[in-house]
C-alpha cells in the first residue's frame, strides 16, 4: 500500500489530516492540530496497527481531547468521502439500560440519589428522568453521580439542566462549526416544577463528552457543587468518519462555549470544587454542609 491509501502510518495522518481541514472550524487548534500530525508522522512506513491509532491519538489530544481513532484488523470498510452524520440508535436497547439512569435512592438522611451513566437521545431518556426527577421531589438535596457517564445527547444535557436551573429558559451554550453557529437552550418550565433543593455533581476521568457539559454548564451557574476527580476535557463535538478499511474515527466539527462564561472544557476537563479520589466521591458530597431547601 502506498501512503496515500492509509496503509500506512503516514498514509492514515494523511487521511485524517484531509478530513480535519474539511470539517474542524478554524479558531487556530485546527491549524496547530494538523502541524503536529504532519509533523510525526512524515516518512511513517509502518503498517497501521490499533497501537498506532493510539499513538495518532496522542498526538491529537493536545489539541483536541476528543478525537478517537478504533481500528478493525479484519477491514473491508469503504472509506467515506462525505461525512454520513450519526446513526439512529439502538431504542430498545437504550430502554433496557433504563436510558442510563442506573439509580434513583433515598438515602437516610433524606439526599436523594440519581446515577447517570449515559446521556441516551431524549426522546428516549425522557420518561426515565421524569421519574428520576419525581423521585427526587421533596428530598433534602440532591446528588447526581456523573463518574461513569461517557456522554451522549447535548439535548438530554439540556432537559436534565432545565430541571436544576429554573423555570425560565437558560442559553447553555454555543457550538460552533466551520459553516453554522447552533445554540442550546434549557426549556421553559411550568411555574414551580424545576427542583431548587442544594445539588452535588459527582465526577471522575470517567466522566467524558456531553457529561462533561452537564457539569460544567450547572458548575458555570453557581447551581452545583462539582466533587470528585477532574474529568478528561473532551469538549468539542466530533462525528464519525470511516478513514480507512480498517479505520473508522470520531473527528472534532465544532467546538463549544458556555453561554454564561465564554469558558470550555476543553483540554483542562471539568475542575471540581471539592476534589477527592473519585472513589471517595459520594462520601465527601453527603459529609459536606448543605443549606436547607427553600
Amino acid at each position: 500500500m502506498v501512503a496515500g491509501d492509509g496503509g500506512t502510518v503516514a498514509g492514515l495522518a494523511e487521511r485524517l489530516i484531509g478530513w480535519l481541514r474539511r470539517i474542524m472550524p478554524d479558531e487556530g487548534r485546527r491549524d496547530r492540530l494538523l502541524g503536529d500530525l504532519s509533523e510525526w508522522a512524515d516518512g511513517r512506513a509502518e503498517p497501521v496497527t490499533a497501537e498506532a491509532c493510539r499513538a495518532v491519538e496522542r498526538v491529537a489530544w493536545r489539541h483536541s481531547r476528543h478525537l478517537e481513532l478504533h481500528f478493525d484488523a479484519d477491514g473491508g470498510k469503504v472509506p467515506d468521502v462525505e461525512a454520513r452524520g450519526w446513526p439512529a440508535g439502538d431504542a430498545a436497547s437504550a430502554r433496557g439500560r433504563a436510558a442510563g439512569v442506573s439509580v434513583v435512592r433515598r438515602l437516610a438522611d433524606g439526599t436523594c440519589l440519581i446515577g447517570l451513566d449515559s446521556l441516551e437521545p431524549l426522546a428516549v431518556a425522557r420518561p426515565y428522568l421524569d421519574a428520576a426527577f419525581a423521585l427526587a421531589r421533596g428530598s433534602s438535596r440532591v446528588v447526581i453521580d456523573l463518574r461513569a457517564n461517557g456522554g451522549g445527547d447535548p439535548a438530554t444535557v439540556a432537559e436534565i439542566a432545565g430541571r436544576l436551573l429554573g423555570d425560565a429558559a437558560e442559553h447553555l451554550s454555543d457550538v460552533v462549526y466551520a459553516d453554522r453557529r447552533r445554540q442550546w437552550w434549557t426549556a421553559d418550565r411550568p411555574p414551580g416544577s424545576a427542583l431548587t433543593q442544594d445539588v452535588a455533581v459527582l465526577v471522575a476521568h470517567g466522566t467524558y463528552s456531553s457529561a462533561e457539559a452537564l457539569a460544567f454548564h450547572l458548575q458555570a451557574r453557581g447551581r452545583v457543587t462539582v466533587v470528585g476527580a477532574a474529568t478528561r476535557g473532551a469538549a468539542d463535538h466530533v462525528t464519525p468518519i470511516q478513514l480507512t478499511p480498517r479505520v473508522s474515527g470520531l473527528l472534532p466539527e465544532a467546538y463549544v462555549r458556555d453561554a454564561r462564561t465564554g469558558g470550555t472544557w476543553e483540554g483542562t476537563g471539568v475542575r471540581p470544587d471539592l476534589p477527592c479520589d473519585a472513589d471517595d466521591a459520594l462520601t465527601v458530597a453527603l459529609a459536606r454542609a448543605h443549606p436547607p431547601t427553600p
